[in-house]
């Protein structure tokens, strides 16, 4: 198993078969996700996406999926996994909300691309930090700081008003950074063992 010691009672194979159930979980539920749009496009005019829009979100459900299946390699550590896929749906969600419909006005505002702002603070912080978990914190910590700066900035300029999803998303990133630091203080115990 990757980074992790066998229980009793369980064997590599057991831990391979599990890896193997989320595995198919993860990117199962992605089709799935994928299916959405077309099934609610069956259902109402509200929703008409072209093949465009289908390309892009499954691109970005390929870009959340790879991502994380990458950090669930790298790592057994269950705390730095959670704390990836929650900082993967929050930008997965940022970006998406963007694109469908805007959080500032309407998809076309051009103050929507301060987001983009928030999400290279979470990389290039991520990159800073080598994908260490102690830097991770710091670097989700420091995302949730720019997304709050982005709705502070709206306000000011007379954008509009994100309180709940600002909040929202400060959320997810400071779960993020949490779950970033436990992983960091796993790590450092085991080590002393």
């Amino acid at each position: 198993m990757h980074g992790g010691k066998a229980g009793a009672g369980t064997t590599e194979s057991d831990g391979g078969r599990r890896e193997g159930a989320w595995r198919i979980a993860i990117w199962g539920i992605a089709a799935l996700v994928l299916l959405l749009p077309l099934l609610a496009m069956q259902l109402t005019e509200e929703v008409a996406w072209d093949l465009a829009d289908f390309a892009i979100f499954g691109g970005m459900l390929v870009a959340a999926c790879g991502t994380y299946e990458l950090a669930a390699r790298v790592t057994g550590n269950r705390a730095y996994r959670a704390a990836v896929g929650v900082a993967l749906a929050a930008a997965f969600i940022l970006v998406w909300m963007n694109l469908a419909v805007g959080i500032i006005g309407n998809e076309k505002n051009p103050a929507n691309s301060m987001y983009g702002g928030v999400l290279a603070v979470g990389l290039i912080g991520a990159m800073i930090a080598r994908f260490q978990p102690q830097g991770m914190g710091r670097a989700m910590a420091a995302t949730a700081l720019a997304q709050a700066s982005v709705a502070v900035i709206a306000l000011i300029v007379g954008l509009g008003y994100t309180l709940i999803l600002t909040v929202f998303f400060v959320a997810l990133w400071l779960t993020s950074a949490g779950l970033f630091r436990r992983a960091a203080r796993e790590q450092a115990h085991a080590g002393v063992h």
